[in-house]
């Protein structure tokens, strides 16, 4: 199987093929790639530690037990002077889901605003009575949990008092309202969520407890861990990252020998849009191997809007950015506009939804977009034509040969 030489020509985003290649081109165009992003970043962190003034963003820091515990207390605390004053309790957070909360950052990604559009749960407003009920019985489960030092999952949580959370969808919501708040990861909280990505390749590492977790020796890749941030000793000669959309595409890849055919690599996928726990993880390889990230997505707005997530993050966890993005990462493909180049057989495209130009439409005004005009043109593209889903690409006959000339796969 061959691969291209690769090129960032075409803008930050795109790695585009230069000319068909042995996979000794193709590794060494990884690693020039490589060296420039390292570059990059530390001219990125000699800047911003040479500016006096850094924008106000909302992060989180990790904090130890205690002082987690104390700001719980600090949040009941107030919550309980003002039911001594007389006065209707509430707690305020910042609404999560408001573009207007967000500005971008190229170096971190989509960053939280503090305070411009805050919403308020209090007793005297019937709508928001059960809404800070239930948010103040979170936070009481949260403090036994790290009191007594356990940890428990968000599904945990809803089933010891389903009947008043209702659905799991609002515990999670609380949850993570929780961890903006205190502006902590969630783990500080020790509430974790059952991962469903995957990884396989060329990675070790050892979990908290102490179990040895070998990724090269499935055959159908690892659970991602439940605690990314407890994974140490992570080992691997690995010389890039693929992050893979869909689980279908990933395994198909799998069977096809491609953590083999392409030695040494590492890839993951998220099974669409991706938990929090394979961000963790994406990210975590950034930090600890500093090799280069690509993703493969769909050629349809979902499929961008995807890539957009690993790489500059998503407006509901923005609080928590720095942790969960990797603004190095490469979209490898599918592109638009490949699609007639590479002959795709009608059979398996798929005409645009009502709802993917809506997609289309909210794309094209996100903040990052400005920074990549080439994906302007790809988004752009991708409005007036069929598009081909990356799996389907893959199961058709003589299609994955030919398109091992122009793209990894």
């Amino acid at each position: 199987m061959s691969l291209p030489r690769l090129s960032r020509a075409e803008g930050p985003g795109v790695l585009r093929p230069l000319s068909a290649a042995g996979n000794d081109g193709f590794f060494a165009a990884l690693d020039q790639l490589r060296l420039a992003q390292l570059r990059a970043v530390s001219t990125t962190t000699s800047s911003s530690s040479s500016s006096p003034q850094q924008p106000a963003f909302v992060s989180t820091r990790r904090l130890g037990r205690e002082e987690v515990l104390r700001a719980i207390e600090d949040v009941a605390g107030e919550v309980l002077a003002s039911i001594a004053r007389k006065q209707a309790p509430s707690l305020s957070f910042v609404y999560r889901h408001s573009w207007a909360t967000v500005r971008f950052n190229k170096e971190v990604g989509l960053q939280m605003l503090p305070e411009l559009v805050l919403r308020e749960q209090k007793f005297t407003m019937q709508c928001s009575m059960l809404n800070l009920c239930m948010t103040m019985k979170v936070l009481h489960m949260i403090y036994n949990l790290v009191q007594t030092n356990q940890n428990s999952t968000k599904r945990d949580l809803y089933y010891q008092y389903p009947t008043v959370f209702r659905s799991q969808t609002i515990v999670n919501n609380i949850v993570d309202n929780i961890a903006c708040l205190l502006r902590v990861p969630r783990d500080c909280l020790h509430v974790q969520s059952t991962s469903k990505g995957c990884v396989a390749g060329n990675l070790c590492y050892i979990e908290e407890d102490g179990t040895k977790i070998s990724c090269t020796c499935s055959s159908n890749g690892m659970l991602v861990s439940n605690n990314v941030h407890g994974m140490h000793n992570l080992t691997t000669q690995a010389r890039f990252v693929l992050v893979v959309e869909k689980d279908a595409t990933f395994q198909h890849l799998l069977d096809d020998d491609f953590c083999k055919r392409f030695h040494p690599c590492i890839m993951v996928t998220g099974k669409g849009i991706p938990d929090l726990n394979t961000r963790l993880l994406v990210r975590k390889l950034w930090d600890t191997f500093h090799i280069p990230t690509l993703a493969l997505v769909d050629a349809d707005p979902h499929g961008f809007e995807i890539m957009t997530i690993y790489k500059y993050g998503s407006l509901s966890m923005s609080f928590d950015a720095a942790n969960l993005t990797v603004p190095t990462l490469c979209w490898l493909g599918v592109l638009p506009s490949e699609i007639e180049r590479w002959n795709i057989p009608t059979t398996v495209l798929l005409p645009l939804s009502d709802r993917d130009q809506r997609k289309l439409r909210g794309l094209l005004g996100r903040p990052f977009m400005e920074l990549h005009p080439e994906w302007r043109n790809e988004v752009d593209s991708a409005g007036y034509q069929s598009l081909v889903k990356a799996s389907a690409k893959l199961t058709q006959p003589g299609i994955t040969t030919g398109m091992t000339a122009d793209r990894l796969i």
